[in-house]
């Protein structure tokens, strides 16, 4: 008897999942399919069933975090997309540059993760993950008191700080120096948004 359409859905989201953690810990070339489809508590016969290849999961791996670990993660935060404000630019700051996020391997965002592995890849993952970086550009731009060019320049610096003060934290031993670079990200990213006030909503 064949399984129906949502279980088939359902049996591709626990891949997924489980890829995206899998490559969070180990690495795109570290992993295995074998290894995502233990994960998943799954037959390596069925990866095809839902995807082409490795490199199709990977992208699918990406690509699911904006509405799903993401969606999580920005709930905890107190982050709501339909009421945006300098406040909800704060909030995403503390939580995305925090030592919970940097020591969240498995949780953590691919922009932090997996930057190395993404620029060897095809053209399709780094189409993925570049609407992960629009989407926190677009989130910090939609919450700043400025006029159009001030506001892109200044999303722009906060995902820079973001994503670029991560990415050397968590790259550094467990040093002194680790919570140096991620607490001055967070100092001056947090500057940014000190000057003015407003609210904005993605409805607009």
């Amino acid at each position: 008897m064949p399984y129906s359409a949502e279980h088939k859905k359902k049996q591709q989201a626990r891949i997924v999942e489980s890829a995206r953690i899998l490559f969070n810990r180990h690495g795109y070339q570290n992993v295995t399919i074998d290894m995502v489809m233990a994960e998943a508590g799954l037959t390596r016969g069925g990866f095809y069933n839902h995807f082409k290849n490795k490199e199709a999961l990977f992208n699918a791996a990406i690509s699911s975090f904006l509405m799903g670990r993401g969606a999580q993660w920005r709930s905890e935060a107190g982050v709501d997309p339909s009421n945006l404000s300098r406040e909800s630019a704060r909030q995403m700051i503390d939580a995305y540059l925090s030592t919970k996020h940097l020591g969240d391997l498995d949780g953590q965002c691919p922009m932090i993760a997996l930057p190395s592995d993404v620029a060897r890849a095809s053209p399709e993952v780094q189409r993925s993950f570049q609407e992960l970086l629009t989407a926190m550009v677009f989130l910090f731009e939609t919450s700043l008191d400025a006029d159009d060019k001030q506001g892109r320049q200044q999303a722009l610096s906060l995902a820079a700080l973001c994503v670029g003060g991560m990415v050397l934290a968590r790259t550094m031993p467990d040093s002194a120096l680790t919570e140096e670079i991620r607490a001055a990200a967070h100092a001056t990213a947090t500057q940014l948004t000190q000057t003015g006030s407003s609210r904005a909503s993605f409805d607009k």
